[in-house]
Formats: C-alpha cells, structure tokens, sequence
C-alpha cells in the first residue's frame, strides 16, 4: 500500500495509537484528516485537517456524508479509535455497554458502508481496522469490550471476502495491551502482576505501517500473545484452565474498584 500523495482519514487520532501515527503517516508524504470529538486538542501542523466527528453518534452516517463531501479526495480510512471498561458485567452500566459496541464496532461497520462504495468507484482505497487481541481471546473483566472486538474481527473478514474481487484492501491489526491512557494505572499494576506485556503506542503504530505497506490482510501483534490466539482458536480449554488459575488475580483488581 502506497502511503506517499494518499489522503487518510484517521478516525481516533487525539491520543494513544492513533495519535501515534499521525507524524509517520505525514513523514511518508500523506495528508491525514483526523476525526475526532476534540479537533481543538489537534496542533495545526501542515499535512493535518482536524474535524469534528461522534462516532457514537445516531446520526454518524450523515456526519461522514459531510465529511466525505468537504475532503473528497480521502482514499484511505484508519480505523483506531476505541473505548473499554475493566468491570464485571453486573457492575456495568447499560450506557457502558452502549458506548463499546457503538464505537468499537457499529462505526466501523458504517464507516466502511460509507467509504467501500467510493473508493470502488474509484478504483483504489483502503480500510484498515485496529482491533485487539481480545478479539480473539474472551478476557474476564472486559466482556463488552471482546464482544465488540470479536465482532469486529468477524466483520472485517467477512468484508475482506465480500470485496475480495475487488482493488479495494480491507486490513485488520490486532494490538496487544498498549500502554496508552484508556487503560488506567490499576490496569496496567494487573498485567504487570499477570506478567502481561504492554507495548507503546508508537511501536503499535509503526507495526500497524508495516501491516499496510506489506499490503498484510491481517497482523496480530506480540508473542506469546499470537500463539494463543491460535491455541484459542484451536483448543479453547487450554486457555480455559490458564485464565481460571489467573481468575483470584483478575477479581481482586475487579473487586478492588479499578475502571477503565
């Protein structure tokens, strides 16, 4: 995928990943359009367009109609923007719930209904997804939160197949815990007791580059983590019994108040 003269609209761009890979994006001779509830948290730097976008939003469609209309020129779309909350399922607010699946999951899905269309028009565009690998492994603590990465994971391939006799790329980059500010300290003190490994923004996005360049339909990130998306896929008991000696672990980080 080439990168330099694109036009990309960054969707989650004001922090973590996706603000990590604005400034490659630009070096490598890209324009980014940043989508965003906060443009005004943007510096004005050349080769950036901050805009006004609420991806939980009823009425998302129409925001990316008049997106779409005031930057016609995009040709490729990131995906990376994302919500979570380290809470029993009980314990969560039906309005939590609401927030993960609308803007991990129902905004991509009308993200690429919008764009899929226009960029087979023209011929070329790209769709790139960053999901999770707790897309592929259930987590206790972050049940909406897999859901909605789970659900985005089978929709993405199942996208990639439908335009699979088509030009258009459909990518999908699955990060393993990432040190940015949607997990809070009490979550990050968790993996370093569960011996988990969480990566900086900067190196998820540069993989997330490579993923593109590669032209890769799909990139899961971290080791052993990539092993046991296989062995979940393939034997699910063996990571049932590895997270249930981990469970009086996870509870007492669940029990304890942390949120995220």
């Amino acid at each position: 995928m080439r990168l330099h003269d694109r036009v990309f609209l960054l969707i989650g761009g004001t922090g973590g990943i996706g603000q990590a890979l604005i400034g490659p994006l630009v070096e490598a001779g890209a324009r980014v359009v940043v989508a965003t509830r906060h443009p005004e948290h943007l510096e004005n730097c050349v080769g950036v367009s901050p805009v006004y976008l609420e991806l939980a939003s009823p009425e998302l469609d129409q925001q990316l109609q008049q997106l779409s209309e005031a930057y016609p020129a995009i040709d490729g779309v990131i995906h990376c923007a994302g919500q979570n909350r380290f809470s029993a399922l009980e314990a969560m607010a039906v309005s939590d719930l609401d927030a993960q699946l609308n803007v991990n999951l129902r905004s991509a899905m009308l993200v690429a209904r919008h764009f899929a269309p226009r960029f087979q028009k023209a011929g070329t565009g790209a769709l790139v997804f960053v999901g999770s690998t707790f897309g592929s492994i259930g987590f206790p603590g972050y049940t909406a939160y897999c859901a909605s990465k789970f659900g985005l994971r089978g929709f993405t391939e199942a996208l990639r197949r439908e335009l699979a006799d088509t030009l258009l790329q459909v990518v999908y980059v699955a990060p393993r815990a990432t040190a940015t500010a949607m997990n809070p300290d009490g979550v990050k003190e968790m993996n370093r007791a569960l011996g988990n490994a969480m990566d900086a923004p900067e190196k998820v996005a540069a993989e997330i580059l490579k993923a593109m360049a590669k032209d890769e339909r799909r990139r899961f990130l971290g080791w052993p983590e990539k092993l046991f998306v296989v062995i979940n896929g393939v034997l699910p008991r063996i990571v049932d019994k590895a997270m249930l000696k981990q469970l009086p672990l996870i509870r007492r980080f669940l029990d304890s108040g942390v949120v995220s």
